[in-house]
Parts: C-alpha cells; structure tokens; sequence
C-alpha cells in the first residue's frame, strides 16, 4: 500500500506535465533535432486562461476566445514559453504582473481584443521579447515611458487602434541621434497606418525619416492618413503641411561668467523648437591659465555629459534647464555646452566658466594687518610720548646757556683759592656746588630754558653781591 502511494506521487509531476488542458489541443513540433510542445486553445466555450498548462510548452496560442481579463502572475509556471499568442479574443485588460517569469519569451501577440490601454512596464517581466502585436484594439494614447520598456523591441504593430500623438521619447528611440546610439544600430518594423494622427512634427518625421536612405525604421504601409483636427477629414501625409516642425535654438543666460574660488554658481540657458527640444549638459574643456599646479593631470576625461541637472518645460517649444555648481574649485573652470535636440536638429550654446583665486577667507589677514599698523602706530607714538618726557626731564635738570657762563665764571675763582675763597659766603658756595652736580656735558646741553632755573634778575643781584 506505501509503495502504490508513493509510486502515485512520483508520477503527478508527470502527469502534470503530459496534461493538455480542456478542450485545448496540445501536440509536438519538430525545432531541429529537439521535440517542443504546442498548445492551442480555440474553443468558444473557454472564458479564463488555463492554469493546467504543461509547464514544458514551448508555444501557447489562446485565440477566439471569450477571455476577457489576463490575470497576476497567469503563466508564472509556463518558464520555458518563447511564443503566446493571445490574439482575437474579447481581452479588456491585463494585470501589469500578468508575465512574470516569462524570461524565455520571444513573441507576444495581442491583436484582435478590446484594450484600450496596455501596461507597458510588464515588458520589463520579459527580457527577450522582440515581437508585440497589438494591432487592432482600441489604444487612445502612447505614454512617454512606453520609450522606456521598448529598447529591444523589433517588430511593432500599432495598427488599427484610436492614435492621434507620438510622443518625443518614442522618436528619440526609432531615430537616435549621432552619438547617441549606443552598438550596433538596428532596424526595426513599425505598423503605425489606421489611426487617425494629427498632422503634427512627430508622425511627419517619422513618415520623412523611414523613407531615407538607410533609415533604421521600416514602414508595414507608409500611406499614413492624418487630420489637422479630429473634426476635419484625414489627408495623405505627403500633403500635409510639415511647417511646424522647427530646429531648437538655445539661449544661454550669460555667455562668460567669472566666479571667486569656493562659491557657489547656477548655469542656465533656455531653448525653443518645435517638438519641443531636450536639453543636456556637456563640459567640453577645461583651461587652467591662473592656476595649472592646482588641477591634477589625471582629471576627468573630456568632453563628459553632466548628469546633476534639472529642467523644465513651462509651454510646448520651451523648455529651460540649469545646473548648479556649489563650492567651485579650480577643476570647475572651462568651457560648459548647454545642448538642445529634437527629431528637427540639434543645436548647443557654450558658456565659460572662469575660477578666480579670491575668496572670503583671504579678507581676514589683510584686517589683522590694519590692527598690527594701529598698534604700531600706537607704539611708535608712546615711544614719541616716551622720548619728549625724557627729553623734558633732560631739559628740566640742564641749565640754560648764560647759567652755565656764570658758573664758569665762578667756578674759575673757587679752583683758585687765592683769590676767590675768601669772598664766598656759605650760602653761594653750596649753591655752586649743587649746581656742578647737576652740569650736564656739552653735547647734552639744550637752551631750552628750566622751570627750577632762577630768575635772571635774582642771580645778577646774588653774583654782585658776592663780587662785591
């Protein structure tokens, strides 16, 4: 009995995956020297997507149908699928996690349902797929971002649904510009004819471009219809007026800008064209004519795409962008390139940039240097206050001129005691003898006169006397 159990569970694997669903069809197909499964259901009476599907199916085709909803994760086991083919069945919407683990998928075919919208970053669930058919639905609109999830995309059928606008992301894909394209450059096949475009820059391009000689895009039918409004008629595009479309033309905000060493600096230039234009920074070169020794040889490679910067578009045909550069250095300096495209041209302003080795740190030693002229200043004159109180001590202790004649005349006769001594009388001979104490040199002698010196008329009066 354990052994008929056991012998039961090893085989429901297999017999899961040699299963073919309900009134669905699976056989097998010769690839090669390899065997590979094919399922197909087309059976009226089917309203949902098969769950029992042999995880080892190769191709899964679930057509005329009455599946309206492809639900989350609906082929999550079916890992080795390269083809699914949901195509003319009553299918309105599909989860965005509808293919996920769908890694081997090549082909994926949608045409003949009602979608009136497609979720485009489901794509990203299927890394290899090549091959999207959506022709005949009832798509109104293609998102901006669809650009995003479409770059390994060959073959696109848009065919027969309800689009009247390209959106600039698309073109910029089908049509890179120089430089922009990244490898081998490949072609791809594009259903765009049954819609009713408006005759806008976009689908002319598109229409101009396939036709030229070399032209990455190919054209399922090139007799493309547009309507200068959706009230009006369609006309065939050759016959449309394509004057709107208009090559970008950039402004800049300044030509030449010159900014001290650790600012701060914004670059701006603004651009006009129809579509409206993209815009990019580049800095092509870098001169360093004030300061080589401050850049290092092994700087960045030039010229290099900026990626730190913003832009906007306030109206179609305008758009604006800056770019902020905080804290220059020396390395900032040179020539920046504000670029403008769009599917009309391509067009680029340049703006210099110059480094000046001035900043507000190198203001603080010229003030410390008016503090050390002040203090010097100061200095010197309490050294001059200092030399005129010497000066007037010097002079207040120095007799004057015609003091230090009388005293020599005096002296003269003490030195001779024979004839002067006698006459002195104590009071003068003290006075003298201080006096000679206090006779400075000849070289320190000043005439200007000293507040303890005597009145001339007192001295005249005392030497008579003692002549006498």
């Amino acid at each position: 009995m354990f052994l008929l159990l056991l012998a039961h569970i090893l085989q429901s694997p297999l017999l899961a995956v040699q299963s073919c669903p309900a009134l669905c069809a699976c056989t097998y197909g010769n690839v090669g020297a390899a065997e590979l499964r094919l399922v197909q259901c087309s059976d009226p009476g089917i309203s949902a997507v098969p769950v029992n599907v042999p995880a080892d199916t190769v191709k899964l085709r679930l057509e005329k149908t009455f599946i309206s909803k492809v639900p989350r994760a609906a082929f999550y086991n079916l890992s080795e699928l390269r083809f699914l083919w949901l195509t003319y069945n009553s299918i309105t919407s599909i989860h965005p996690s509808s293919f996920v683990n769908l890694k081997a998928l090549r082909e994926l075919r949608l045409d003949g349902n009602l979608l009136s919208s497609f979720p485009w970053e489901g794509l990203r669930d299927m890394p290899r797929l090549q091959t999207l058919g959506l022709h005949n639905n009832r798509l109104s609109s293609l998102p901006a971002h669809a650009a995003v999830f479409l770059p390994n995309i060959t073959y696109l059928d848009l065919s027969s649904n309800r689009l009247t606008l390209l959106p600039g992301e698309l073109l910029e894909l089908w049509f890179p510009l120089r430089g922009q394209q990244e490898g081998t450059e490949q072609r791809r096949i594009l259903g765009l004819h049954d819609n009713p475009w408006l005759c806008d820059c976009q689908i002319s391009m598109v229409m101009s471009l396939s036709m030229s000689m070399g032209s990455p895009i190919v054209l399922m039918d090139q007799l493309l219809i547009c309507r200068r409004s959706l009230e009006q008629t369609g006309i065939l595009m050759t016959e449309a007026d394509l004057s709107l479309c208009m090559r970008p033309s950039v402004q800049p905000a300044a030509t030449r800008v010159i900014s001290p060493l650790g600012s701060n600096v914004i670059l701006r230039c603004d651009a006009t064209g129809y579509p409206t234009p993209t815009l990019i920074w580049i800095k092509t070169t870098a001169y360093t004519d004030c300061c080589r020794q401050e850049i290092p040889e092994d700087s960045d490679q030039l010229p290099r795409n900026l990626e730190s910067f913003m832009q906007e578009s306030p109206r179609v045909g305008v758009r604006w962008s800056i770019i902020t550069l905080n804290g220059l250095s020396y390395k900032d300096a040179g020539e920046y390139r504000c670029q403008a495209r769009n599917m009309a041209g391509i067009s680029e302003a340049p703006i210099k940039l110059k480094v000046v080795g001035i900043s507000t740190l190198s203001r603080l030693p010229k003030k410390k240097k008016k503090k050390k002229k002040k203090s010097r200043k100061i200095s010197t004159n309490s050294s001059l206050n200092n030399k005129k109180t010497n000066l007037n001590t010097v002079q207040t202790n120095a007799p004057s001129v015609k003091e230090n004649q009388i005293l020599q005349n005096i002296t003269a006769p003490s030195i001779n005691k024979t004839r002067m001594a006698p006459t002195l009388s104590p009071k003068v001979y003290k006075y003298i003898k201080r006096r000679k104490m206090n006779l400075p040199d000849a070289k320190t002698s000043t005439s200007v006169k000293s507040p303890n010196e005597p009145p001339k008329n007192s001295t005249t009066v005392l030497l008579s006397k003692t002549v006498v």
